[in-house]
C-alpha cells in the first residue's frame, strides 16, 4: 500500500504563510507526478498545484503568483510553500499523485483568518 501522509497546516493570518509537506511511502514519486488538493466546506475538492515527473509546474489560477510545489524525490516528499494566505486559502489539504492518484490520506487543515 502507498501511504501519504500531508502535515504542516495551521491557523494563520491573512497575508502570512505556510510550508506544507507530503511524504510518501510504500512507492517512490519517481516515476509520478504530483499535486496538492483542496477542499473547502460546501465546495469539491480541487488541484490548486501540480509537478511532473521531470518537475515541471502547474497552478490553478486563483493561488498562481502565491503557491509554489516542488519535490525532492531522494526524500519522498513534495512541498507547498503558500504566501500571501487569504481567507479563501481555508481548507483541507491533500497530496496525492497525478494523474494516477492512490487512496486519499487524512489531508491538513490550512486556516486563514480574518
Amino acid at each position: 500500500q502507498v501511504q501519504l501522509v500531508e502535515s504542516g497546516g495551521g491557523l494563520v493570518q491573512p497575508g502570512g504563510s505556510l510550508r506544507l509537506s507530503c511524504a510518501a511511502s510504500g512507492s517512490i514519486f519517481m516515476p509520478y507526478g504530483m499535486g496538492w488538493y483542496r477542499q473547502a466546506p460546501g465546495k469539491q475538492r480541487e488541484m490548486v498545484a501540480r509537478i511532473s515527473s521531470s518537475g515541471g509546474t502547474n497552478y490553478a489560477d486563483s493561488v498562481k503568483g502565491r503557491f509554489t510545489i516542488s519535490r525532492d524525490n531522494a526524500k519522498n516528499t513534495v512541498y507547498l510553500q503558500m504566501n500571501n494566505l487569504k481567507p479563501e486559502d481555508t481548507a483541507v489539504y491533500y497530496c496525492n499523485r497525478h494523474p494516477t492518484p492512490v487512496n486519499w490520506s487524512q489531508g491538513t487543515q490550512v486556516t486563514v483568518s480574518s
